[in-house]
């Protein structure tokens, strides 16, 4: 046969793949989140493919957010993606993208809380000296009991004297140095990112290697101009959504 005559195998599996991924992308439209799907072997039979096809579609579009794949569980539609407005305002004590402020109740479980020196560079980000002591915090941060971001935390120690990891574990950070340690936060420096989650943060959230993430950096300063914090934090792809009020008047474009 000639080239005209049959379609190259390749160019078969992918179009099974697109029909597969067309498919779940209809049920997935029309289900509830936290939705179950039918098993691999089941697809495979409703739709007459492979399983190695139907699987191939399943984790495309798990890496693309919109199914989570639990071993031993099965396949789900994606939960409700908890919004977080994105504002330039912090006249209620919080940050820009400081997590209690979205929705849901967090909690937090404190996986590291240590000090050590701050050596070269964090003592020219906190303009200290670089044998002053600075605490490392790394919280899983959690909406309803399940995870939804990592957050490591750097603050010189002198500033929160007799923190305890069970202070961190629910409230506003911010709130808690304002309270406990006369400390108000005024206006922080913020960046965001996409990136993907390596073995460790996957463990920690219980999502695959590789899956989407939100990575965030904040330099926080106080009303003295002083930074206070520094926080690098990931948020799952596949449960956080960042909402933005636009103002636009004749010069927008």
């Amino acid at each position: 046969m000639t080239g005209s005559q049959t379609r190259p195998a390749r160019k078969v599996a992918t179009a099974k793949r697109d029909r597969v991924r067309d498919h779940l992308l209809r049920l997935i439209d029309t289900a509830a989140p936290g939705t179950s799907l039918d098993s691999e072997r089941d697809l495979a039979e409703a739709l007459g493919v492979s399983r190695p096809t139907v699987r191939a579609a399943l984790q495309d579009l798990a890496r693309s957010g919109y199914l989570v794949r639990h071993q031993g569980r099965g396949t789900f539609t994606s939960p409700r993606k908890i919004d977080q407005p994105l504002t330039g305002d912090t006249t209620d004590g919080t940050a820009a993208l400081a997590a209690p402020s979205a929705e849901g109740t967090w909690t937090s479980h404190v996986v590291t809380f240590r000090t050590s020196p701050a050596g070269p560079s964090r003592a020219a980000r906190f303009d200290i000296a670089t044998d002053a002591p600075i605490l490392r915090i790394v919280r899983v941060r959690l909406v309803e009991g399940e995870p939804i971001a990592i957050e490591r935390l750097d603050v010189p120690a002198a500033l929160v004297p007799n923190l305890a990891p069970a202070d961190l574990e629910s409230g506003n950070f911010y709130h808690l140095l304002r309270d406990r340690h006369g400390i108000a936060v005024s206006d922080a420096v913020q960046t965001m990112e996409p990136t993907v989650a390596n073995p460790d943060q996957a463990e920690l959230l219980d999502i695959e290697v590789y899956a989407p993430l939100l990575q965030v950096e904040r330099t926080t300063k106080d009303t003295t101009g002083r930074v206070v914090e520094f926080a690098h934090s990931v948020y799952r792809g596949d449960r956080y959504r960042i909402t933005t009020r636009l103002h636009l008047d004749a010069t927008s474009g």
